[in-house]
């Protein structure tokens, strides 16, 4: 095959290739990257302020908070579920108002028809047939008088179609956790209580340090790459290893010696870190408009 014939673009097909690099050099099409350790926050971190916690706290699922993000987080919620509700308390009102003067009307409206065919039971005044067939002289448009309510002439105004008010569905009164879209409620929130990692010879401030807490059984240190669980009656953080090797034997807290059970064993969620398999949901992906042709 000549040179000519492989960069040919007199085609008479757009095929998949040709479609799929046009989309990706003028923007449109969806795009997935994976993205790195630098764009996820780290284990020590809020899941909202994506900074280090000053008064950490976790949930059952695993994921930390700052205390004051997440407490913020509800009480807005509560406010939102607050003002929802009493617009759902006022359509609620106004649809009973509409329906009671739909009942007034329907009830007036049967009294008027009683009213007039007792007026007119004595005498009667014959019909004619020509005065049966709606006349339609008076139309502004082709459509027939026994037609002009079922299609009504948008460009009257008297005619316009009404656009009816979005409905108001019943708001949930639950508050979901922002990351696993669980229920969260404000006492299920257990404090974090981290080890900070005791070096004479570093001076420099707990948010500035590269390795800043450890173990409270190993002295281990903690980062995104060391898998770690809390211990929900004391809030000690320790490593999963540690958990394996040492708690599981007895299931005896090692520091306060006191009876565990499974679910006092919380594992922290981690964050981003330079190895594929210690991660498990580092896709980005934007969804962006398709290409037609």
């Amino acid at each position: 095959m000549t040179r000519h014939a492989r960069n040919c673009t007199a085609g008479a097909v757009y095929t998949y290739h040709e479609k799929k690099k046009d989309a990706a050099s003028s923007g449109f099409g969806s795009s997935s990257r994976r993205i790195g350790k630098d764009s996820v926050k780290g284990f020590d971190c809020c899941s909202l302020t994506l900074q280090p916690c000053h008064n950490p706290v976790i949930t059952k699922d695993g994921y930390l908070f700052d205390k004051e993000a997440i407490l913020t987080y509800i009480i807005t919620k509560k406010k939102e579920f607050a003002r929802k509700m009493k617009e759902y308390e006022r359509q609620l009102k106004q649809d009973e108002e509409e329906q009671t003067e739909k009942v007034n009307a329907e009830t007036k409206k049967q009294v008027d028809r009683f009213i007039s065919t007792e007026k007119n039971i004595v005498s009667s005044k014959p019909t004619n047939q020509l005065d049966e067939i709606p006349s339609t002289s008076g139309a502004i448009s082709n459509v027939s008088l026994g037609k002009r309510k079922e299609l009504p002439s948008f460009w009257v105004p008297s005619q316009t179609p009404a656009a009816k008010v979005a409905r108001i569905e019943k708001p949930d009164s639950k508050i979901y956790c922002p990351i696993s879209n669980k229920p969260l409620k404000m006492k299920d929130l257990i404090d974090v209580k981290f080890t900070e990692v005791k070096d004479p010879s570093d001076k420099k401030s707990l948010i500035a340090k590269e390795n800043r807490y450890m173990c409270a059984v190993t002295h281990d240190i903690l980062n995104n790459s060391v898998p770690c669980a809390v211990l929900k009656t004391t809030g000690d953080v320790v490593t999963l290893e540690c958990v394996e090797k040492i708690i599981k034997k007895d299931m005896i807290h090692p520091l306060t010696n006191e009876k565990l059970n499974e679910s006092d064993i919380i594992t922290l969620q981690r964050g981003g870190t330079g190895f594929a398999t210690t991660n498990d949901n580092l896709q980005a992906k934007e969804e962006r408009p398709a290409l037609q042709c």
